[in-house]
């Protein structure tokens, strides 16, 4: 059973705009809740492209909207080929686009997904099943170096070094094949201080592997500059986070879209060309109110930003950050 509660459906739909005759793509689609909404907004002419890389999500999802089939295609890849995949459908611009960024619900409480610390279970926490790389190779393969990497860039653990040594001592003597075994050795790389604040000792490093193992950054980099250039004139793009790494990409991002580039200084007026292509529509992140918030503790690191097309893409409105796994 996929069950996934959406988090700031409204606020997103609100900030999508839908226009019921509109192309919308879901890039996440998860449990289907913003899919069911823009889908239920949607008019004879108006279409839903829905990405997501778990099929479980998607053969949940379509049952689960199958009220509104003819006006969905469900589409089984990374969002990373979101322009390909549109090119394949004979779309060369849409009219919104939605991130709903993160580990579903369904994939965290699936123990043998191995997303979780509280339950044990394989490494593996693959999004696509089918990819090569799961936590596993991270955590029994990757130099040292690599982990203290991650740990500290992906998941800002202050105790990177010394969890890293753990591990590498630990598989020199047998492989490490599960949850619980990596909690033990993260453990025992926290001073016990240090464990006893700030929640579940094993959280950082888990986030850390997970974002590594997905190349959830660097694919979320990549599959923004492609909406910039997919979505149309007066379209928006809505985006939701749930952490600061995430945030603050997204937030770089919209900022480098909304702003005019450097000019001289005796330019009266900026150019056509020179004006920036995005407006921003959240000058500040909305969260979720104390309503979701009791119906969902997970709401609470929620930030829904939206941005809306004003003129045709320019290359230099690009922001360069370099995430990559590896």
């Amino acid at each position: 059973m996929f069950e996934h509660y959406s988090v700031l459906k409204e606020e997103t739909i609100k900030g999508l705009h839908i226009r019921p005759n509109g192309v919308y793509v879901d890039c996440t689609l998860g449990g289907g809740g913003h899919a069911e909404e823009i889908a239920s907004r949607l008019g004879e002419g108006g279409q839903l492209i829905a990405f997501d890389q778990d099929e479980h999500a998607l053969e949940a999802a379509r049952e689960r909207l199958a009220p509104y089939r003819e006006r969905i295609t469900f589409v089984h890849a990374n969002f990373r080929q979101l322009e390909e995949k549109l090119a394949e459908l004979s779309y060369d611009q849409v009219d919104g686009i939605v991130y709903d960024l993160g580990v579903s619900s369904p994939q965290l409480d699936v123990a043998e997904r191995g997303f979780s610390y509280h339950n044990d279970a394989p490494l593996d926490m693959r999004m696509n099943q089918s990819d090569e790389l799961s936590a596993w190779h991270v955590i029994n393969e990757w130099p040292y170096e690599d982990l203290v990497r991650i740990f500290f860039k992906y998941g800002e653990e202050k105790f990177s070094k010394q969890i890293a040594r753990k591990i590498e001592a630990a598989r020199e003597q047998q492989a490490i094949d599960t949850t619980d075994q990596l909690v033990d050795l993260i453990k025992e790389g926290i001073p016990a201080p240090a464990r006893r604040k700030g929640g579940h000792p094993a959280k950082r490093v888990f986030q850390a592997i997970r974002i590594a193992v997905n190349d959830e950054l660097g694919a979320f980099q990549d599959t923004l500059h492609q909406a910039a250039r997919v979505v149309g004139v007066e379209g928006r793009i809505a985006v939701i986070t749930f952490h600061s790494l995430e945030d603050r990409l997204c937030k770089q991002t919209f900022k480098k879209w909304s702003s005019n580039p450097p000019l001289p200084k005796n330019i009266p007026v900026i150019p056509e060309d020179k004006q920036p292509p995005f407006t921003l529509i959240t000058r500040k992140p909305i969260t979720a109110d104390n309503d979701e918030l009791e119906d969902n503790r997970r709401s609470r690191s929620a930030k829904l930003r939206v941005v809306e097309k004003v003129k045709p893409w320019s290359e230099e409105f690009k922001f360069e950050e370099g995430w990559k796994q590896t």
